[in-house]
């Protein structure tokens, strides 16, 4: 197939180039893998390019770390008329994928408008006056949260660094799956800034916080009149507002079950219909659901969509506890202790030795959540010149140590006195929870059970 690339280096009059540029005030062309083939000479000064550095060759997103280029690539749908900031100056984008005779995507073009908009001014001012009213009211958040305010370096974390970093990268639908307050939101902003969506919003639900009555509403919408108390003007759902950025679905495992076919709509088909409609609007989101139970147990149970969990389960990452990560609890601890005590303004005590010792033994069944409520209970409960271990909890929410017993020479007995050690700290690492423990165990719960007697 002809690429773009060829495509160009066919034009050896400069033709097409020429006639890109009279299109615009710049103009930019990039390969399918969004790599810049082509740049007009007034687009290298609008963004600063020194006249000795060649852009030639370079992803998209090193010039323009905001641009919706790769999206154009990756979707094949263009983007007639956008709005975008460069250097602090509003322009008019527009945006068009380029094919090949056999229509498969070869890259994109970009256009940029930005003299006489005095016009448009109005314009833009209301787009940014409206952004700031949806982040004020928490319609639309902004990602606060960045995959390099990650904390720690144990070997869990950077392994989840790099699963983040990668899913970044791709567009596709993500699962994330951990304990409560192992920070799945925070983890869905960061995969959010440093994907190609950054620039659209990031809009959250809380699956659980719901009503039932009003869920379907909240997260689709509702056409005028739909129902008896309805605005009259209709609503806006969360997905149609999440349009062109992230939509993320936090406890996913407690939507209604008669909500999640229509979520699957919108997984396969990009399309959603409010309630009371009967007209399909497109929509282009991408889905980042999480949740702490498994999913696959409630399709077995037939509490959850078996299509939907193999639509939603395309590409899991897992939160390690923090009890998995322990050797992190000193950086969190500071970053934690630095930002309440600026935030309450409580006096900047450290963390004594013991109190340290502490956090470091505590098995955190309530993780980065707790630690940061200990954390904060400590900055309030200290009366000297340091946080102490008593300022964060007693001694007995500590795992206690066993005197180590006389070794027998029976060897069945060693066994099981083995078996039931290794018994109890699964049981205490998983919380109680009796399933997760088998599975950790490598044996079935009946087997558990058995051996728990």
């Amino acid at each position: 197939m002809n690429s773009l690339r060829q495509l160009l280096e066919q034009d050896s009059n400069h033709n097409l180039l020429d006639l890109l540029s009279s299109f615009c005030q710049c103009a930019i062309a990039i390969d399918e893998n969004c790599n810049v083939l082509w740049i007009s000479d007034a687009y290298r000064v609008l963004i600063d390019i020194p006249q000795d550095k060649d852009p030639i060759g370079k992803p998209v997103e090193e010039l323009l770390p905001t641009t919706q280029m790769p999206r154009v690539v990756k979707s094949g749908k263009p983007i007639f008329i956008d709005l975008m900031q460069i250097k602090n100056q509003w322009c008019v984008v527009t945006r068009l994928p380029v094919r090949n005779n056999e229509q498969e995507i070869i890259g994109a073009v970009g256009f940029v408008f930005y003299d006489d908009l005095d016009s448009l001014q109005p314009l833009f001012d209301k787009f940014a006056r409206l952004r700031r009213q949806f982040e004020d009211e928490k319609i639309i958040r902004p990602s606060r949260y960045a995959l390099d305010d990650m904390i720690g370096n144990s070997a869990p974390t950077q392994l989840l660094r790099r699963q983040a970093l990668r899913a970044a990268h791709l567009d596709t639908t993500l699962l994330l799956l951990g304990e409560t307050g192992t920070g799945k939101e925070l983890l869905a902003q960061g995969i959010h800034e440093a994907s190609h969506r950054r620039c659209g919003p990031f809009v959250g639900i809380n699956m659980g916080a719901l009503p039932e009555s009003l869920a379907e509403a909240e997260l689709f919408g509702t056409a005028p009149g739909a129902y008896t108390g309805a605005d009259r003007k209709g609503r806006t759902g969360k997905v149609q507002l999440a349009n062109g950025g992230t939509l993320f679905l936090d406890e996913i495992a407690e939507m209604p079950l008669g909500m999640q076919a229509k979520l699957l709509r919108v997984l396969q088909e990009r399309e959603v219909e409010a309630l009371g409609s009967n007209r399909l609007e497109k929509v282009d989101v991408r889905i980042i659901a999480a949740t702490a139970k498994d999913l696959r147990t409630q399709v077995e149970k037939g509490e959850f969509r078996e299509d939907l969990y193999y639509r939603l389960n395309v590409l899991p990452i897992n939160l390690p506890p923090l009890r998995q990560r322990l050797e992190d609890i000193p950086a969190l601890a500071e970053g934690m202790l630095s930002q309440i005590q600026t935030q309450s303004q409580l006096p900047e005590l450290p963390l004594s030795s013991e109190a340290m010792k502490w956090l470091q033994n505590y098995s955190w069944p309530g993780n980065i959540r707790e630690l940061r409520n200990r954390l904060e209970r400590g900055c309030v409960m200290a009366e000297g010149k340091a946080i102490e271990a008593a300022d964060l909890g007693s001694a007995d929410e500590l795992p206690q140590q066993r005197a180590p017993k006389k070794l027998s020479s029976d060897l069945k007995s060693n066994r099981r006195e083995s078996e039931r050690t290794l018994i109890e700290q699964a049981i205490q690492s998983c919380n109680g929870n009796k399933t997760e423990a088998a599975k950790l165990l490598g044996i079935s719960r009946a087997s558990l059970y058995q051996r728990l007697k």
